[in-house]
């Protein structure tokens, strides 16, 4: 006989949340960077526990777990976009094109106004390649040594890379975070990057106006040796010339003629193995790393493992090599399971109620599109600061406001905007982070003495809660209202 399904109280909903909190600060504690995959762990034995809960309000096992099957399918095709960005990413390397991409952007610093030029040419290349972290663990570094050796702020040169590298990492579709929240509110991923510049250009401006006041009036003439090896050296493993920037273009152009994110991103990744072939066919045949293939098969066998493994750079360079030793669909596995993982808890705090309810009580005071706004934000940035993962930050509120989105006749775009503006950016100024532990280890700076200048950073959530408060940017799904919004 089954049993009345009873609605869960507010202790029900919070017993999940506060165990999952306090695994993650377990995992972060006890494994430190490396608690990404543990991380996993703790969110499945969490929705176990959901799932426990809803039993016993009433609901079946296979219904909560279809409940999480459910909610899995839904981030299918992000999970294909994700293993195509780790394609497109290592057949761009292989073809030269992200090493251009670095090479001209290096080609911008200009020593007189460091901080000011190391903020461009980290956005430059985080948009590039994807990643804040290694754009951090690799230009950062000569950058933090170039403003020791000239006795610059180190705070201050800290808070110019870390502002670079979000923005570029940010607005990248190679980007795991942006692809997770175009996921989490099931956006599309284009969509997402371009409302995302409402707000993330007005930041970037602000930033980069304070950066050159910051520098305005250094008169430093130096010969940055570190950034000239490193152009030598990709000159020496690739042909770096303009013409390798035409994949680029190739997914500029069809992203602003709208087509679909993974036919893109396909067309991108097969111009990038086009690309290798006819100019960078030494560094093809020199992946395969096998002398008993003729050319044609060798050429072959480096292509698929550029896509499937990654570039593996051994130029010699160890900043050139550690730049550009990545990529391939193998490389996005552990993201992909932080996603299924992450949804696994989701939705089985969704089918179980638990979702809803504590929903309800995070939304009982919000009367407004601006107090929905808001109450993400605090969210996203609560979530950076207890459960220390900006995928998380992103996950959790994602699921948790994306009906109440709906409701207000808010099109997903915002939500997922607002999730970037505020889990993603603020993720690299708490502490205990992993992103801001990553970032204090790296750049050799406490994370309390960088954060004051990491301009971008900060500007992008206090954007979110102006554009929200004065409905600018915030498009609705029923044009009418967007237009009654507007009176």
């Amino acid at each position: 006989m089954t049993r009345a399904y009873v609605k869960p109280s507010l202790t029900d909903a919070l017993i999940p949340v506060i165990v999952l909190i306090t695994l993650l600060a377990g995992t972060v504690h006890v494994f430190g960077l490396d608690s990404f995959g543990p991380n996993q762990v703790a969110l499945l034995l969490s929705a176990a526990l959901a799932a426990v809960i809803g039993i016993k309000n009433g609901l079946s096992w296979k219904e909560v777990e279809q409940g999480m099957i459910d909610t899995i399918t839904v981030s299918l095709p992000a999970i294909l976009i994700l293993m195509m960005v780790g394609a497109l990413i290592g057949s761009w390397i292989l073809s030269g094109t992200v090493p251009s991409m670095i090479y001209y952007g290096v080609e911008l610093m200009s020593p007189n106004y460091f901080y000011l030029t190391s903020c461009l040419v980290c956005a430059l290349v985080g948009f590039s390649i994807g990643s804040s972290w290694t754009v951090a663990g690799t230009l950062g570094i000569g950058f933090m040594g170039i403003a020791a050796a000239l006795d610059l702020s180190l705070p201050i040169s800290a808070g110019a890379i870390i502002s670079g590298a979000y923005f570029g990492d940010k607005l990248s579709p190679l980007s795991d975070t942006t692809n997770l929240a175009a996921a989490v509110t099931n956006s599309d991923l284009f969509d997402h990057i371009q409302h995302m510049l409402w707000t993330t250009i007005p930041a970037f401006i602000v930033a980069l106006t304070l950066f050159f006041v910051l520098g305005m009036g250094s008169d430093i003439h130096i010969k940055v040796t570190d950034i000239e090896l490193l152009q030598a050296a990709m000159k020496d493993t690739f042909l770096v010339s303009p013409l390798m920037l035409v994949p680029l273009a190739l997914l500029l152009v069809m992203a602003v003629k709208k087509q679909p994110a993974l036919s893109t991103l396909v067309c991108g990744a097969l111009a990038g193995c086009v690309f290798a072939l006819i100019f960078q066919w030494p560094a093809v045949v020199g992946l395969a790393a096998d002398s008993s293939l003729n050319g044609v098969a060798a050429a072959f066998k480096g292509l698929l493992s550029a896509m499937f493994l990654g570039y593996s750079s051994s130029s010699g360079n160890e900043a050139l090599d550690t730049l550009l030793s990545k990529g391939g669909m193998s490389s996005m596995l552990m993201t992909i399971g932080l996603i299924i993982n992450a949804m696994a808890f989701g939705g089985a705090m969704a089918r179980t109620g638990l979702l809803e309810r504590l929903v309800e009580a995070a939304l009982s005071r919000v009367k407004s599109a601006g107090g929905l706004v808001m109450t993400t934000v605090g969210t996203c940035i609560g979530t950076n600061i207890l459960a220390a993962d900006q995928y998380l930050s992103i996950v959790i509120p994602g699921q948790m406001f994306a009906e109440s989105y709906e409701k207000r006749n808010l099109k997903p775009i915002n939500l997922s905007r607002t999730l970037e503006d505020s889990g993603t950016l603020t993720s690299v100024l708490v502490p205990w982070n992993t992103c801001g532990a990553y970032m204090s280890a790296t750049l050799g700076v406490s994370t309390f003495y960088y954060a004051p200048y990491a301009f971008f950073n900060l500007c992008c959530p206090i954007l979110a809660i102006i554009y929200g408060y004065y409905q600018i940017k915030l498009p609705r799904t029923d044009p009418a209202q967007e237009q009654v919004a507007a009176d």
